[in-house]
C-alpha cells in the first residue's frame, strides 16, 4: 500500500517573497456561519486545504451548495433544513464543532457527532456547553452524539469563560446573535480570528461589539434580520510565522506578505531577540539573520502572548541555537510529542511536565521522521531543509489540513522538497 511523505533534500535555503495564504482557522468557522444567513454567501482568500473540504462537505450534508472556484467559496445555505452532523466527517476534524453555534441559532436544535482532529491534547468542549447552557441551550448525550434544545428560546446572558477558548467564544458568539435581549462574553478569546468572525456577522446584520477585546457584547437581533453577504478571510498568521521561523532558520533573507504583524507581535520580538533582523510594513514581513541564533524563554498563552502553533516552529530554531532555551506549553498538554521525532534528527531535549529543555545542537541529521500533528509536521520539514543529507516525513495529511501547497511554497523559496508514494512495505 503506498504512502505519500514528502523528502527533503537538506541545503539550508529558504529565501525570497511567499504570499499567505487565508487563514485556517478563520476560514472554517466562516463556513459555519453562513449557516445563518439564507442564501448564498461568498467567501474570499479562502486557503486549498483538507479541512476546507471536509467543513464543505459537512454543510453539504446540511443540505447547502457549496462550491469553490479558486480561493473563492460560494456557501448557500437556503435549502440547509437538517440540523445532524454525520460521526464520519466530524471525527475527521475538531473544528466541525463549530457548525453547534450556528446550528442552534438557526434551528433551535442540533445533533452533533463529538469531535476528532490532532491529538494534542484533551481540548473538552464544556466550555461550549457551559456558555451556550447559559443562553437557554440544553444539551444531553446519545450514544456519542451531542444533542442540543431550546425549548424556552435563547436569551441573553453575561457568560464568563474559565478560559479563554476560541472554539467556545465562536460557538457562542453564532449563537447569541439571534438570542433576545444582550448577550456579554467575558473572558472571550482575542485571536484575529475572532475579530474576522465577528465582522462577518456584522455584515450579515449582527450587533456585535468588542470583538478582539477581554469582553464582548451581542445584542441579538431576529434570524430573519441575518442575511448571506461577501467577506474576505483574514491572512494566516501561523503560515506567516511557520515560513518566517524557516527564514530564521536557515538565514533568509525571507518575506511573507497578506498579513497584518501586530496578528504576530509577540513571535516577532521572540524571533529579534534570538538574534534576527526583522521588518515590518502595512501587509508584510522580512527576517533575516547573520549572527547565530540566540537562546529563547518562551511561554505559550491565547493571544495576544505566544501562539502555540508556532511552539513546535521555535522548538526547532531552539534546538539549532547556541545554549539553553526553555520552553513552556500551557495551552496543549501533548504539544511535546514533537520533541521525540525532533530528537530523531539530533535534537537535544528534555521534557519535564510541560517544560521542554532545549540545548543548542550544531547541526541536525536527516531522518526518516512522522508528522504527530499539524504544526509539528510543518516544522520537521523545515528541520529537513537545515539538516544534512534526506529527511522523509510520514503522515503528511496533518500538513495538508492546513498548509496550501506547502511543498511547492518552499521550491520556490529555494528548498529541495518533493512530495512522492512510497511504498509501505519496502519503505522505498
Amino acid at each position: 500500500m503506498a504512502e505519500e511523505i514528502i523528502i527533503v533534500q537538506g541545503n539550508d535555503t529558504l529565501a525570497g517573497e511567499v504570499a499567505v495564504s487565508g487563514a485556517k482557522n478563520s476560514a472554517l468557522k466562516l463556513i459555519a456561519a453562513a449557516l445563518l444567513g439564507h442564501g448564498a454567501t461568498t467567501l474570499r482568500n479562502v486557503p486549498l486545504i483538507s479541512d476546507i473540504d471536509i467543513m464543505s462537505e459537512v454543510l453539504r450534508r446540511l443540505g447547502a451548495v457549496v462550491e469553490r472556484d479558486g480561493h473563492s467559496l460560494l456557501v448557500d445555505t437556503a435549502a440547509v433544513a437538517a440540523w445532524e452532523t454525520p460521526y464520519e466527517l466530524v471525527s475527521k476534524m475538531r473544528a466541525s464543532i463549530s457548525v453547534l453555534g450556528p446550528l442552534i441559532g438557526r434551528f433551535g436544535r442540533a445533533r452533533v457527532a463529538m469531535p476528532g482532529g490532532c491529538q494534542i491534547g484533551a481540548r473538552k468542549i464544556d466550555m461550549h456547553l457551559v456558555g451556550l447552557e447559559a443562553i437557554g441551550v440544553e444539551f444531553s448525550m446519545d450514544h456519542g452524539f451531542l444533542e442540543a434544545s431550546t425549548p424556552r428560546g435563547l436569551h441573553g446572558a453575561h457568560v464568563v469563560l474559565d478560559f479563554p477558548s476560541v472554539g467556545a467564544t465562536e460557538n457562542l458568539l453564532m449563537a447569541s446573535v439571534v438570542a433576545e435581549g444582550r448577550t456579554v462574553i467575558e473572558n472571550a478569546a482575542r485571536e484575529p480570528e475572532i475579530v474576522d468572525l465577528a465582522s462577518m456577522l456584522s455584515s450579515m446584520g449582527a450587533r456585535v461589539s468588542g470583538a478582539g477585546a477581554a469582553i464582548i457584547e451581542v445584542d441579538g437581533v431576529s434570524l430573519g434580520d441575518l442575511h448571506p453577504c461577501e467577506h474576505t478571510t483574514v491572512g494566516d498568521r501561523i503560515e506567516a510565522g511557520t515560513f518566517l521561523a524557516g527564514g530564521a532558520l536557515t538565514g533568509g533573507p525571507l518575506a511573507v506578505r497578506g498579513i497584518d504583524p501586530s496578528y504576530l507581535r509577540v513571535a516577532l520580538m521572540k524571533l529579534s531577540s534570538m538574534g534576527c533582523d526583522v521588518e515590518t510594513g502595512e501587509d508584510w514581513v522580512s527576517v533575516r539573520r547573520t549572527r547565530p541564533l540566540r537562546p529563547i524563554d518562551i511561554q505559550t498563552l491565547p493571544h495576544p502572548g505566544f501562539p502555540t502553533d508556532l511552539q513546535a516552529q521555535f522548538m526547532l530554531l531552539a534546538a539549532r541555537a547556541e545554549g539553553m532555551s526553555v520552553i513552556t506549553e500551557n495551552v496543549f498538554e501533548n504539544r511535546f510529542m514533537f520533541a521525540s521525532e525532533l530528537a530523531r534528527m539530533g535534537a537535544d531535549i528534555a521534557i519535564e511536565d510541560h517544560h521542554a529543555l532545549v540545548r543548542g545542537v550544531g547541526v541536525l541529521q536527516g531522518a526518516d521522521v512522522s508528522s504527530t500533528d499539524l504544526r509539528a509536521g510543518a516544522a520537521l520539514v523545515l528541520a529537513g531543509i537545515a539538516a544534512e543529507g534526506e529527511t522523509r516525513v510520514h503522515n503528511i495529511a496533518h500538513i495538508d489540513r492546513g498548509y496550501e501547497d506547502y511543498a511547492g511554497k518552499l521550491r520556490a523559496l529555494g528548498a529541495d522538497v518533493v512530495r512522492a508514494e512510497m511504498d509501505a512495505a519496502s519503505g522505498r
